[in-house]
């Protein structure tokens, strides 16, 4: 493998510099920002911390990488036809999702969405799958085809343990779900058994998946390389086509497979520990204000969910030290957890990549501050360290893949509000995932709505698996 020296990559990381009219200011700015910035020799330890958990986790090994199989050994061959069903189930509003393909492409999309009343999202899980299988009948009524047998992809955006394609074990639930009875049970027998119970449509659920999968399943349509699927939104995770040879979890039998795409789980990335030699004050404190500390440590360097946390920390403590918005009366506003959001970081980077300063007044002007050219210049600096240093950390582990994976030509999927309205995230990416693998040849391609049209396109591959073993 070919890797670039460490001058070249110190180089590379660099963010532009911090240019104040006080230099003592700014010597004391980037005093507190240092351990924010990633030395090549710390990149290097990351990437090797991150391959070693991924051989661990592959081999059933205590590791903070889940790498879940899916049981999906092969993407689209171009004979799928047909209609295909989804059920998108991740938040409080939920999506059904019908797809029409002809030659493995889709030629029609039809979707309805649908919300979960509170009373649903506690309590007993029957009344919130019955209310599932009643929007499934209602969509698939409205389109006219009660009566054809329709394979459904499952996309359930809640931790699970995978034992088939078509069985997924609830581990906990998040967000504002909590159906007790639910827990440890087979997601996908609680929702045939909702469909059974109304007896008015052929729908057959065939598998179940998470967005991530679904991305990659989805970017396979749109560029046949496609073998790494990566959200970078509220939250954060990869997958990736992986020999079937290397994979030991594989409870059904096996029939040939060469391949299968795993779900790394990469959220809780250095839950264990293994990435503590990263951790600064300011992530700390993130960590301390977050619903459930000390879980999902990766996402809490990257994703959107978190980054503007990040900030708002750093921005905070420097100006308690005095060495921001000196002489303005600090709205409270800014002191509390979560007021400043990762849009308006997006925001503020605007202004970096076009040279300007509105769009930093606009947002500090939402806390009543009025900043002087010295404190744009400084928030403007806190964007682009803690935004560099969440392009770099994920980049690093899609080198890492690209190098696994080992392939002369690689796509890589990626879906996500972070990825799509963050103005420098992707050109960094770029950069240093062809810095840190240099040999290997890759693409970045925008692949939207993995979690409807990809559990869609899963089904067909399902479908066609099942045919094939009949």
């Amino acid at each position: 493998m070919v890797v670039p020296s460490d001058h070249a990559l110190h180089e590379a990381i660099q963010v532009s510099p911090l240019v104040l009219s006080d230099d003592v200011r700014r010597q004391k700015v980037e005093n507190h920002m240092e351990n924010m910035r990633l030395s090549a020799a710390t990149v290097r330890r990351i990437q090797d911390v991150f391959v070693s958990e991924m051989n661990k986790g592959i081999h059933q090994q205590p590791s903070s990488l889940q790498m879940e199989n899916t049981y999906i050994p092969e993407l689209l061959d171009g004979t799928e036809e047909g209609l295909y069903l989804a059920l998108d189930l991740g938040g409080t509003n939920f999506r059904v999702l019908l797809l029409e393909l002809s030659h493995g492409a889709p030629i029609r999309q039809e979707v309805k969405r649908y919300y979960i009343g509170s009373e649903l999202r506690v309590g007993s899980a029957i009344p919130l799958f019955d209310h599932l299988a009643a929007c499934v009948s209602d969509f698939v009524i409205a389109q006219g085809l009660q009566d054809i047998e329709l394979p459904l992809g499952f996309t359930f955006s809640f931790p699970m343990i995978q034992h088939s394609l078509d069985v997924g074990i609830l581990v906990t639930w998040t967000k504002s779900f909590n159906c007790p009875d639910a827990m440890n049970k087979d997601v996908v027998r609680l929702l045939r058994e909702a469909l059974d119970r109304r007896g008015d449509t052929k729908v057959k659920v065939v598998a179940i998946l998470n967005d991530t999968t679904g991305t990659l399943v989805q970017g396979s349509t749109l560029d046949h390389n496609t073998a790494i699927g990566l959200i970078l939104g509220t939250g954060s995770n990869a997958c990736y086509l992986e020999r079937a040879d290397r994979v030991e979890h594989w409870e059904t039998e096996r029939h040939g497979e060469r391949q299968v795409i795993i779900d790394i789980e990469w959220g809780a990335f250095g839950d264990n520990g293994v990435l503590d030699f990263i951790k600064t004050d300011f992530d700390r404190e993130n960590d301390a204000n977050s619903l459930i500390a000390k879980s999902f440590t990766f996402e809490k360097y990257i994703s959107g969910k978190y980054l503007g946390e990040v900030v708002r920390v750093i921005l905070a403590r420097l100006t308690k030290e005095g060495l921001l918005f000196v002489g303005e009366n600090i709205p409270q506003s800014l002191l509390t957890p979560g007021s400043l959001t990762t849009d308006l970081v997006s925001h503020i980077e605007l202004d970096s990549v076009n040279g300007g300063d509105s769009n930093t007044q606009e947002v500090l002007g939402k806390f009543g501050i009025i900043p002087d050219q010295d404190d744009i210049r400084v928030v403007q600096y806190v964007c682009e360290v803690a935004s560099n240093r969440a392009a770099l950390l994920v980049s690093i582990c899609v080198a890492s893949l690209l190098d696994r994976i080992d392939k002369e030509q690689v796509t890589v999927a990626v879906d996500g509000s972070l990825y799509k309205h963050h103005p420098r995230l992707e050109n960094w990416m770029k950069r240093y995932i062809s810095l840190l693998s240099p040999n290997r040849k890759f693409k970045l391609i925008h692949a939207e709505d993995g979690s409807g049209k990809g559990a869609a396109l899963v089904s067909a591959i399902a479908q066609r698996l099942k045919k094939r073993l009949e």
